[in-house]
């Protein structure tokens, strides 16, 4: 009865859901040419050399989450929602990126890694490494390691960082730096007596070991840096914060020992050190943060001098909560305004993108205005039931109550850990198969246009910085050296 109810005032109240702006045709013909003066100013194209970038990596953020998070943002500021902007929807280039693996249709976020990160397409479950390795096959990695625009950048002189609010050795930040056949090898715990006698490292001991001067490292995945069983220091009676490794070594002091002498490198592991520190006094960064707050590294220093990443919106996803993974989103926009804010566009380029989609969806020809996670205006015309707007093509949320699909109205569907109903039952939610969005501003962002392979984007910014292989541009008239522009090089996911 409640659901019907709120179905019958959403269909009294639609005509008067209609701003009374929007109903003045001079409305929309101002708003189109201001567009369209805005577009013609892109032709003047910024062809400086970009002295900063920043890449912000939405973990699953796909074309349906995007828009979703707009009409959130905008419900949040008490708007109706559809008409809002998020930050990276005012970046003036737009493109597409093709995000199939080389063995898969759907991609996985190993293999879309490799391709936003190293410029290669890598086949599903691996990272850093070429398609000719096979997923768990140790024996099939040597020779087939490829390198990442970190890594570039470091080759260049400069500065870099990783921060994200998932673990840093998840296989979306691990391709920067770590090249594995498989990537749940976080530890040795987690490989295999054969990987490990194959001479294969984990990905924990090649965060601290391929590329020892990573100026910032902020994330999770503090267990896989310590002795099996050795308590956490943080939560010293749960046993699912003990260390992993087998191998006995202390990589937190091994990345301590790694730091040239006069360096100043600090370990963190709690957000209130992380916040005490005078970062203009700190050459190295290593932050290992069990439950990293989504703040933690983004004070306007760190922005300015390094990098970051950030990966939830991908788990909200996965566990049905589209509630979680939509707040995640609008985070990560929070986080490329504040950037947008400290830095310019003259000098940096800064680039959103998604390493792929979710079978996430919303419709049910919902009124202006209504609320994003709200209920669709009617029943089905099937089983006379109320349905969320938000639904998933598969998923956790597929529940059968007495031989019939569950009846939303009995549920509070607004609850943060609401499940939203999908069409096929399974314990975890898909990825999609759908491109993505890439959102550009800044020096060379007119590269970033029309239908991309995702392996591109790499190649495309290196490019603008003038780090990588090609760089024969980089002395032409007007194009001074990368080696003058590029003190710092910024590196920023942000895998909400």
């Amino acid at each position: 009865m409640k659901a019907l109810l709120l179905i019958l005032l959403a269909q009294l109240c639609s005509a008067s859901l209609v701003p009374e702006r929007e109903k003045d045709p001079e409305y929309w013909r101002r708003q189109a040419q201001e567009t369209l003066r805005a577009a013609l100013r892109l032709q003047h194209l910024n062809q400086n050399v970009a002295k900063n970038l920043i890449l912000f990596l939405g973990d699953g953020m796909g074309v349906s989450t995007v828009t979703a998070a707009r009409i959130l943002k905008g419900q949040l500021q008490n708007r109706k929602g559809e008409e809002s902007l998020l930050e990276m929807e005012k970046f003036p280039y737009v493109a597409l990126a093709k995000t199939y693996n080389t063995n898969a249709q759907v991609p996985d976020s190993a293999g879309t890694a490799t391709a936003y990160l190293c410029g290669v397409k890598a086949n599903e479950g691996t990272v850093g490494v070429s398609a000719g390795v096979t997923r768990d096959r140790c024996n099939t990695t040597k020779g087939q390691e490829v390198t990442s625009i970190l890594r570039w950048a470091k080759d260049g002189g400069k500065a870099v960082g990783i921060v994200t609010t998932t673990r840093v050795t998840h296989a979306t930040p691990s391709a920067a730096y770590a090249h594995s056949a498989n990537r749940d090898w976080y530890s040795d715990g987690e490989m295999p007596p054969d990987a490990l006698e194959g001479g294969c490292r984990d990905i924990a001991r090649q965060l601290v070991e391929n590329i020892p001067d990573i100026e910032v490292i902020l994330g999770g995945g503090r267990k896989y840096m310590f002795p099996k069983n050795t308590s956490d220091v943080e939560y010293p009676h749960e046993d699912k914060h003990r260390g992993t490794r087998l191998d006995r070594r202390d990589l937190v002091q091994a990345w301590h020992e790694a730091k040239p002498p006069g360096k100043i490198a600090k370990y963190v592991w709690h957000r209130r050190d992380l916040l005490a520190l005078n970062l203009s006094r700190v050459d190295f960064l290593l932050g290992t943060l069990v439950a990293p707050q989504r703040d933690a590294g983004m004070s306007p220093r760190m922005l300015q001098r390094r990098g970051a990443a950030g990966g939830r919106i991908d788990h909200g996803h996965h566990e049905g909560k589209a509630k979680q993974a939509l707040h995640e989103a609008v985070e990560l926009d929070r986080a490329i305004g504040l950037a947008t804010r400290l830095t310019s566009p003259q000098d940096t380029l800064s680039v959103v993108t998604a390493d792929h989609s979710h079978v996430f969806t919303f419709g049910g020809y919902t009124p202006r205005g209504n609320p994003i996670f709200g209920l669709a205006p009617m029943q089905s015309d099937v089983d006379r039931k109320p349905f969320t707007s938000i639904l998933y093509g598969n998923g956790p949320g597929y529940k059968i109550v007495a031989g019939e699909r569950e009846n939303v109205s009995a549920v509070d569907f607004a609850h943060a850990n609401y499940q939203a109903q999908s069409a096929v039952p399974l314990r975890q939610e898909t990825h999609g198969g759908e491109d993505v969005a890439v959102f550009a501003r800044g020096p060379m962002a007119h590269l970033l246009h029309g239908v991309h392979e995702q392996n591109y984007i790499p190649h495309a910014m290196a490019y603008a910085a003038c780090i990588g292989s090609n760089q024969a541009h980089c002395n032409a008239a007007g194009h001074p050296t990368a080696s003058i522009l590029l003190p710092f090089l910024a590196l920023l996911f942000l895998l909400c």
